[in-house]
């Protein structure tokens, strides 16, 4: 008597449904999709958050929380790092169409070499400013010292390549920020202004001495002379 032997078959799954494939694919294809908030210009972050600040009022005071904690986190090396950066990341191209005769009349090379220079560093005291207006004092002193001493080395190493077309710029504009540290922000009236400012620390000797010594009779001047104006 023959028999046959049976096999056995593994047993399947139950098929997924149409309907969870379909979301299943949505779900992937979302996945891979280019998330916009990491697209977005500065201007349209700022009036994405403004939005958010409209709609969820109650969230203003954790992002203060957080817009504050990002301005506090400076470090002067690092600042002084990426200002000798940025200007030594400058070359005679930059004058190319800045330079030369205009329908307004003729720019010599110094004058747009010191435009593109200021226009490199100005974002770096825009920064000490707004710690300034926010009470972040200390902070803003390690924006500063960290300008003076990026300037510094600007100054003193001589291989960046637009400054031989400005050479007092780098000095003047160290001193345009101690200026700055020393008048603080905005006061009502000029007598509480010249009162706040007397009350104000000075730039730092002891950094001075260490990181810029050759700049200290002119910090001193322009901390004397900034002190009642």
């Amino acid at each position: 008597m023959s028999s046959t032997k049976s096999k056995t078959q593994p047993r399947l799954g139950k098929r997924p449904s149409r309907a969870k494939k379909r979301k299943a694919g949505r779900s992937k294809g979302a996945g891979n999709r280019r998330s916009a908030l990491d697209r977005l210009s500065p201007a349209e972050a700022r009036a994405v958050l403004t939005r958010l600040l409209a709609a969820k009022p109650a969230l203003r005071a954790k992002i203060e929380e957080i817009a504050r904690g990002l301005l506090s986190e400076v470090k002067f090396e690092t600042v002084a790092d990426e200002v000798e950066e940025a200007v030594k990341g400058l070359s005679i191209e930059d004058l190319h169409g800045r330079s030369g005769r205009h329908a307004w009349g003729y720019v010599e090379p110094s004058e747009a070499a010191w435009e593109v220079l200021q226009e490199t560093v100005q974002p770096f005291l825009d920064n000490m400013k707004r710690q300034i207006d926010l009470g972040l004092h200390a902070e803003a002193l390690e924006t500063c010292k960290g300008v003076v001493l990026g300037l510094y080395r600007v100054e003193h190493t001589k291989d960046a390549e637009l400054t031989e077309w400005a050479p007092d710029f780098a000095t003047e504009t160290a001193a345009a920020a101690v200026v700055t540290w020393r008048r603080g922000g905005p006061g009502r009236n000029r007598v509480a202004k010249a009162i706040r400012r007397r009350k104000r620390p000075l730039f730092p000797q002891d950094f001075v001495t260490q990181f810029a010594a050759e700049w200290g009779p002119m910090i001193a001047r322009v901390q004397s002379e900034s002190r009642w104006r």
